[in-house]
């Protein structure tokens, strides 16, 4: 069944088998879809080769099918095997269908729906005994998902998808029937319009010898880019989504292979194992059958005398990250494989480099200096596939049982008192340690270490440790309480989405009911983590607690692959209890996706109004549909009743009229924001406009503003895309009121004998040899020619936003405003601080919270923000004389609240978030980052509120 991108509801299918031998016809790049049913041809010696359909081998020098040719030749061989068949499993952002084959004999297929029913059934480890799961084992088959071009520019993965989906309908020796009798393989094409981007791009060229996938004008994912494996978590677009069901609800796969490129200098290819830190929620069978799969890899590569592939610390790979489409698996109890694979159509070489060339664990067969062509890379994905396939082959039953094994341990830890052993409670011990030694209690030698040994060895105080580490308090939940009367439920409701898209099961009180001496009301939501996913339960609402990770005593902080901390419902700003006991109530478990409470909206009288509370998000959806619609809105100047419900001040007075009624009436229906009715216009409230929205763009595409954009696009929010040679032209006045900068747009103050100037990201490509309908995006922003124009449009009354490192704008102003993460010495002396000083990647950070100011109207005192080694503030002595407030500041020397924060006592004081008068205009400051990849709900009103004038 063809899903709507546009509904993000998954629909349920009646057959996995009937859905699967649907195919999609289609006549190329208009997607005009029709299904028809496939009857399986009997005879393989009737398949068309590659060869036959392309032209060329798959990896042939300088051509790159596109995924309309893609599309077809899987149609075709759909038709013509009875090993294959096709499943549409929904469509992307830009309306293409999203294929998935799915591979396996023609016996299996015949089995279809009870092999998926088995493979979830112990996915879900829910009602069976272990003896009934090793019965399911048996009968089974091992399920294993390979996708291709989820980065469209890594052309490699679509290819390599081609060739071994060729090889597999195909193949007629031992080891393929072999794969086939024992396995249901699930090939995912993981970004379609990204394929058909860059191929075309490539081939655009006449030349093959000049032919490039450089300089492509977009994002190759419609609004995120190479953040499309950022996604996996919130599900926020429709690729994640699709992949995510069937993922999560409907296959649940035990081994996943998500292919990536390049492979780090002087090698082939990265494969795992990989490197520490491991996350702390999942189970060690995650850890250790990913070790079992690599070295299968591995082992396959030096006997196919394939050498150059590295491991573990041959890259900065880890498994602590969740959020990709290869980590997000590690908390549903699948194993996640990810290779990095060199290789392009246009020939290489690989280079030479002299600590490539020594064998070591981490890369036993290391490769020489040699050129290198596609269809070598092609050859290397198939060995990885192979040997992926042939493990899962081998040990089926042993990874269809420790799916089942994870996840019923899993539902074991939610029933039970369980700890979670993060560093920080290790850190807790080894300080009651040094406390207790120093006190003369326990006598074991002068070092720490020392002690802590000679503490091991006595079984009372090893005891009583352990005791510590198991402190009744700080067990793990038993199930989170999410409150229907917080004040952004609608909010509540979507993080319940996210965590929907990832298969966890959600409960929902019917009505009201009493826990842990609180009472909460209908609507409520229950989240029990006795479920075979609670992983990624925990991962959601627990704080990240990130290690100390340095490559040597005193050496500067090994980066995290990604985040080092994200918990979600943070981010979101979710408020919710953690029960350590069990809760039962009246509770209804959610069949479909939750829906918010539909609010009812009372007739306003003819003087009066409507109120919308900005402490909810959707309520600016709501706002900035009524301005776009021409209806008046105003914003209060205090906080006041109505209906017997309080609004904070900065809320919206909506005139009572007609259109505006059906407006708030469908926002309360469809959005559910609590709307109150209000008798009269409220004293002092002032009237605002929807402003003419500059949301700042570069050729190539950038991927904080495409996430910005399908933000604003989410909450109605009308905007523009401008690019640099429209700013430099000026008059910027008579076509925007506010200009959105995200981070990455506004280039550094150059210091030094360099001057002030200078471009960020280089101009792209030469005109002339791009297609003049993107022309218009070259440039680049610079101090020269950019800055004056955004100086001279706030000066007559522009707003411009600047978020991450665009807040340097405020520098290139000489605003009073310097850098506060340096170290002062007594002497006077200023020095940045070194990254061995101090280094926070991406992590959750609380900070206080002017809520008074119109900017965090709809915000409580704190707020958690997404944090990434970003801008922080100080103003200078005379800043509030010349028109600079500070909106949100550190206000202690611990704000870490998920993650990883080395040195972060240099953060108290400093200002996150401020604005500065500059003429008739305004400039805002967001170090932070408070849009970041569509996640920290909490902090979108610092901007949703700057956008209403």
């Amino acid at each position: 069944m063809l899903i709507s991108h546009r509904s993000r509801v998954p629909v349920a299918r009646s057959s996995v088998v009937a859905s699967s031998r649907r195919l999609l016809l289609s006549a190329g790049a208009g997607l005009a879809v029709a299904f028809a049913t496939v009857t399986p041809a009997g005879a393989q010696q009737n398949l068309t080769s590659p060869q036959e359909f392309f032209g060329h081998e798959i990896g042939a020098d300088y051509v790159l099918p596109d995924y309309t040719k893609f599309v077809e030749y899987w149609q075709l061989l759909a038709r013509q095997s009875d090993r294959m068949v096709l499943d549409t499993i929904g469509l992307t952002e830009e309306g293409r269908p999203q294929l998935m084959a799915i591979v396996t004999s023609p016996q299996n297929h015949r089995n279809l729906d009870r092999l998926r029913e088995i493979s979830t059934r112990l996915a879900r480890a829910e009602g069976l005994t272990d003896e009934q799961a090793a019965q399911l084992a048996s009968e089974g088959k091992g399920v294993v998902w390979i996708d291709g071009g989820l980065h469209a520019t890594e052309v490699l993965g679509a290819q390599q998808l081609l060739e071994t989906n060729w090889q597999l309908v195909s193949g007629s020796d031992a080891e393929t029937m072999r794969f086939l009798d024992d396995l249901v393989i699930l090939m995912v094409h993981a970004n379609p319009d990204g394929m058909e981007l860059v191929s075309d791009w490539y081939m655009r060229n006449p030349n093959p010898q000049e032919r490039s996938s450089g300089g492509i004008p977009r994002l190759y994912q419609k609004y995120i880019g190479h953040d499309n494996n950022r996604d996996f978590y919130l599900a926020s677009q429709a690729e994640s989504e699709n992949m995510n069901r069937v993922l999560y609800n409907e296959w649940n796969p035990q081994v996943m292979y998500n292919h990536h490129q390049t492979g780090p200098a002087g090698t082939v290819m990265f494969a795992p194992p990989f490197r520490d830190p491991a996350n702390y929620n999942y189970h060690p069978l995650i850890r250790t059958q990913l070790d079992l799969v690599g070295a299968a890899m591995h082992n396959r590569f030096v006997t196919e005398e394939k050498p150059g592939v590295t491991m573990r610390s041959g890259a900065g790979y880890s498994t602590w990250w969740n959020g990709g489409l290869r980590t997000t698996v590690y908390f549903h109890n699948m194993i996640g494989l990810l290779t990095e694979t060199i290789g392009n159509p246009t020939p290489m070489s690989i280079p030479f480099l002299p600590n490539r060339q020594i064998a070591s664990a981490d890369l036993p067969y290391p490769i020489e200096p040699q050129p290198w062509h596609f269809r070598q890379s092609v050859d290397y994905s198939v060995t990885a596939n192979r040997a992926v396939l042939d493990v899962v082959s081998r040990h089926r039953e042993q990874f269809l049982y420790n799916i089942y094994k994870m996840g019923r341990d899993a539902i074991a830890a939610g029933q039970t008192d369980s700890w979670t052993i993060w560093p920080k409670r290790i850190a807790a011990v080894e300080a009651a340690a040094r406390a207790e030694r120093e006190s003369g209690n326990n006598n074991q030698g002068a070092g720490d270490m020392a002690f802590l040994a000679g503490f091991s060895r006595m079984s009372y105080d090893a005891d009583k440790m352990m005791t510590m580490l198991k402190d009744p308090e700080k067990r793990d939940p038993r199930a989170y309480i999410l409150p229907a009367n917080q004040k952004d439920f609608p909010t509540v409701v979507k993080f319940i989405h996210a965590l929907q898209k990832n298969g966890i099961d959600i409960h929902q009180a019917t009505s009201q009911f009493s826990a842990n001496g609180k009472t909460y009301p209908a609507g409520s939501f229950v989240v029990q983590t006795a479920q075979a996913f609670r992983p990624h339960v925990l991962d959601m609402f627990e704080p990240q607690d990130h290690p100390n990770d340095f490559p040597y005593p005193g050496g500067p902080p090994s980066p995290p692959y990604d985040n080092a901390g994200w918990t979600l419902a943070y981010q979101m700003g979710v408020q919710f209890d953690r029960s350590l006991e069990g809760v039962e109530g009246p509770f209804r478990k959610l069949t479909g996706m939750a829906e918010v409470a539909p609010v009812t909206v009372a007739q306003a009288p003819s003087n009066g109004g409507y109120l919308l509370d900005p402490s909810q998000n959707d309520a600016f959806t709501a706002v900035y549909r009524l301005l776009g619609a021409g209806r008046e809105v105003h914003r209060t100047a205090s906080a006041l009743q109505a209906g017997g419900q309080s609004f904070p001040a900065g809320s919206f007075f909506v005139p009572s009229h007609a259109q505006s009624r059906t407006i708030v009436q469908q926002a309360g229906t469809e959005l559910g924001v609590r709307v109150g009715v209000a008798q009269s216009r409220p004293a002092g409230s002032t009237r605002v406009t929807l402003p003419r929205v500059g949301l700042v763009d570069r050729y190539g595409g950038s991927m904080p503003s495409g996430w910005t954009r399908w933000l604003f696009e989410q909450h109605d929010m009308p905007f523009k895309l401008v690019f640099p040679q429209e700013l430099d032209a000026g008059n910027l006045n008579s076509k925007f009121d506010v200009l959105v900068f995200v981070d990455g747009m506004i280039p550094a103050v150059r210091t030094g004998g360099g001057g002030g100037g200078g471009g960020f990201g280089g101009r792209g490509p030469d005109a002339s040899s791009i297609p003049a309908e993107f022309r218009s995006w070259l440039g680049s922003i610079t101090a020269e020619r950019t800055v004056p124009q955004l100086k001279r449009f706030m000066e007559q009354g522009g707003t411009v936003l600047t978020i991450g490192s665009s807040t340097s704008l405020a520098q290139h102003l000489g605003l009073p405003i310097e850098n506060h993460l340096v170290e002062r010495k007594p002497d006077g002396e200023v020095t940045p601080l070194t990254r061995a000083q101090y280094y926070i990647p991406g992590s959750l950070l609380e900070v206080a919270v002017d809520s008074t100011a119109t900017l965090a109207a709809g915000m409580g005192s704190h707020a958690i923000v997404m944090f990434d080694n970003s801008p922080t503030f100080r103003l200078t002595p005379d800043a509030r004389a010349r028109g600079v407030r500070p909106i949100a500041w550190f206000d202690t020397d611990t704000p870490l609240r998920s993650g990883w924060a080395w040195g972060q006592g240099y953060l108290q004081n400093g200002v996150a978030v401020a604005e500065a008068d500059v003429g008739q205009g305004k400039l805002v400051l967001y170090g932070p980052e408070v849009l970041f990849r569509a996640q920290p709900a909490g902090t979108f009103k610092m901007v949703f509120n700057a956008l209403v004038k």
